[in-house]
């Protein structure tokens, strides 16, 4: 394969696509959610149990920010790059760390060359561009890295975003030469090679908050770049859901119809149904790690709270319908009494099951998809969803 990813949509029913998205360590069935691993791991699970047929994850994100400031990156080279370091063999796709600046660290500065912070680890104060971004992920190695951008509240005022929007388009460019162009490739994993560079592929970020007109434009700056996939940011970040699907129903029929497209830190079940019935592909979300670890399962009838005392002597599973191990083997009786007793194995079992509803949901609305009964599809799982448990 020359390119570094090739995608190809298979079936369609309405906006709703299902492709195959094919890189150098993985096949990746589409619309696909991928388990973040935010410092090299996705959060309470083993990386057996993530490829096991029980989740069988094809593709995982890494975290820019977080692997820059600890271990480092000189660390990770040593070590082999980032799927050596981790031990995972699989695709990962990488952000560019803007999300994380913006909302975890003590801003500084920033300006037209990037953003000077503090750490949110120990207060040493770093600074963080396009350049530096791409020369990070190109030493990390992932499949597919992100362009660095800088991410809004989503209610953000009209004369902030366009700001943001005009940087973002900026940096976009500047990530796009640093990434074809390396100037300076002292962090990647051999620096006389660059043989390795266009095994990795170059998505684009539409910014724009909620206006439309702003995202539109975004949208055509940053196409003009030409990515190899295109990503909607700065959603999910504290505006109302109608306006989140405003903007996703506005954006999406817009962008290249030959290219993924990626809905960034979205979501819950609900969104992403909603999502892909406007035709977006790619997902990635803390949630079904988070609320693993506080208690919280997700089932085909809406949230489970494991610590709610209605479940003391519940025999029942998580979810009745769901057939991960945790499902077949424990009760929910137990899984809430390792909860109040505070061990760790609470936190395991619910996160496995977490992810493999997940993982289990985007099987479902591929085949949904292919056998054109996604609509369908969509109505019962919504349903289902609201109906509660007994």
């Amino acid at each position: 394969m020359n390119k570094p990813i090739d995608f190809q949509i298979q079936a369609r029913d309405g906006a709703a696509r299902a492709g195959l998205l094919k890189t150098r360590r993985a096949e990746v069935e589409t619309p696909v959610f991928m388990p973040v691993g935010t410092a090299g791991t996705v959060k309470g699970i083993r990386f057996e149990e993530l490829e096991s047929p029980d989740l069988d994850a094809k593709i995982i994100l890494g975290n820019t920010y977080h692997l820059w400031l600890r271990p480092g990156i000189n660390v990770i080279k040593a070590c082999g790059g980032l799927h050596k370091f981790i031990g995972w063999d699989r695709a990962i796709l990488t952000d560019s760390g803007g999300f994380q600046v913006f909302s975890l660290a003590e801003i500084r500065k920033i300006n037209e060359e990037g953003v000077e912070f503090r750490s949110h680890i120990d207060g040493a104060m770093c600074f963080l561009s396009p350049e530096i971004s791409m020369e990070v992920q190109t030493a990390l190695g992932a499949e597919i890295s992100m362009a660095f951008d800088e991410c809004l509240p989503g209610e953000a005022p009209y004369e902030d975003a366009k700001r943001s929007m005009e940087l973002t388009a900026r940096w976009a460019k500047r990530s796009k030469e640093a990434f074809q162009n390396p100037t300076n490739l002292s962090l990647s994993n051999n620096a006389d090679d660059t043989s390795a560079l266009p095994r990795q592929a170059l998505f684009g970020i539409v910014q724009g908050g909620s206006h439309l007109d702003l995202r539109r434009e975004s949208l055509e700056r940053t196409v003009e770049i030409d990515f190899d996939g295109y990503a909607i940011g700065g959603l999910s970040v504290g505006e109302e859901n109608t306006v989140m699907f405003e903007v996703i129903e506005d954006l999406a029929p817009r962008l290249p119809a030959d290219k993924q497209r990626y809905l960034m830190g979205v979501g819950t079940p609900e969104d992403l149904i909603a999502a892909i019935a406007r035709g977006v592909d790619m997902f990635d979300c803390v949630l079904p790690t988070r609320n693993g670890r506080n208690g919280q399962a997700f089932t085909s009838r809406g949230k489970v709270n494991i610590k709610n005392a209605r479940y003391i002597k519940d025999t029942r599973p998580p979810d009745e319908a769901c057939a991960c191990a945790v499902c077949k083997r424990h009760s929910r009786a137990f899984i809430r009494h390792l909860y109040l007793a505070g061990e760790m194995l609470a936190s395991i079992l619910l996160t496995h099951h977490n992810l493999a509803f997940f993982l289990d949901t985007m099987r479902h609305v591929r085949q949904a998809i292919r056998s054109g009964q996604f609509t369908k599809f969509q109505r019962e799982f919504t349903e289902r969803l609201s109906s509660g448990w007994e």
